[in-house]
């Protein structure tokens, strides 16, 4: 039996606002309060995701995070650069100098 989407995304925006409350009073780093609001949230969301699916065909953009996301799977969704694949590149700045010094400015001449 599949559920209304919108009886299932009031079920997550509940689960998205225990899960704010529980991190917000949270109690050390294995608080089970947060365990649980976490999972509810996770539940909740996959059966949102799958209501939407079987009423209208359509799905979020988003994806459940477990501790098994993090080998490199290429096929999963996208969640930013890893920190040896971040580059930080500081002479962002020295763009545009260097095109004035090259003669590479698009500015019409008098």
């Amino acid at each position: 039996m599949s559920t209304e989407p919108r009886a299932a995304l009031a079920t997550f925006i509940s689960a998205i606002e225990r899960h704010f409350e529980a991190a917000a009073s949270r109690r050390g780093d294995d608080d089970p309060a947060v365990v649980n609001a976490y999972q509810e949230l996770a539940d909740a969301f996959e059966a949102y995701d799958e209501a939407l699916d079987d009423a209208f065909g359509e799905v979020t953009p988003l994806g459940i995070y477990t501790d098994d996301d993090d080998d490199d799977d290429e096929d999963g969704p996208y969640v930013g650069l890893d920190d040896e694949e971040y580059e930080d590149d500081d002479d962002d700045d020295d763009d545009e100098d260097d095109e004035e010094e090259d003669g590479d400015d698009r500015r019409p001449r008098r």
